[in-house]
């Protein structure tokens, strides 16, 4: 099939499938005419790079996966091993991600006369460089910050 309609198939533009081509992560199809002529399996490799992408999987990461990978091959073992460092990772977003709604709700109630009394109510004077390393004030998640 032509480019085009690989594109249609997996919702990719054209140049994004380039691009995945140059980088390795689709082999380079043969051509006929000029033209870049793709296999089916062209397009079942395109949509799980896709998924993947949506699922915050990088580049570096799909790579690996894909690498040395045929239409034949079990995918198992892979996506297990993957799997289990992927959890670990979207563990710690949603631990952040807790905390950060935990302090925008407080925001929402946030009654301070200035920035400095905030701060040192959040007890974060001292300590904000740490909510970026997801360890913000224990203050925060309890709910006891911001009640003027």
């Amino acid at each position: 099939m032509k480019i085009g309609e690989l594109s249609s198939h997996t919702g990719l533009s054209a140049s994004a499938i380039r691009y995945y081509e140059r980088v390795g992560l689709v082999p380079a199809p043969h051509r006929s005419g000029g033209q870049r002529r793709y296999s089916e399996e062209a397009t079942h490799r395109l949509l799980l790079i896709r998924f993947a992408k949506d699922m915050d999987f990088t580049l570096g990461e799909i790579k690996v996966f894909l690498s040395g990978l045929r239409e034949k091959a079990p995918v198992g073992p892979r996506w297990r091993k993957l799997a289990h460092l992927k959890i670990n990772e979207v563990d710690e977003k949603m631990q952040r991600s807790r905390k950060l709604k935990s302090l925008l709700k407080h925001m929402l109630e946030c009654h301070c006369a200035s920035l400095q009394v905030c701060v040192e109510r959040l007890s974060l004077s001292s300590r904000l460089k740490d909510v970026r390393g997801g360890y913000a004030s224990k203050k925060i998640m309890r709910g006891s910050a911001l009640r003027s």
